[in-house]
């Protein structure tokens, strides 16, 4: 009988070492790529931003086109670190 207790030790074991290796493959088998949350609000709210200055009359003295401008520099800037992080 303390064979067959030794035998269901080395089960138990084993199996608990499948277990365990089981779980560090997976985890290694998850993409780098990430959902970024933060970075992708970040683009909605520029994306609103950018309408919202659409939509506003153009006597800005060019300030207006000038601000749609460097909001598109802003989300292809966030696109570029989303890219990045995911290749990281």
């Amino acid at each position: 009988m303390s064979e067959t207790r030794g035998t269901r030790r080395e089960i138990m074991m084993l199996a608990a070492g499948s277990a365990a290796a089981a779980s560090i493959l997976g985890a290694s088998a998850i993409p780098a790529e990430a959902y970024q949350g933060n970075m992708h609000r970040a683009i909605e709210q520029l994306r609103a931003a950018r309408a919202s200055l659409q939509e506003a009359t153009p006597n800005k003295g060019g300030h207006r086109e000038n601000a749609i401008g460097l909001i598109d520099q802003a989300i292809s800037e966030v696109r570029a670190g989303i890219e990045f992080a995911n290749e990281h």
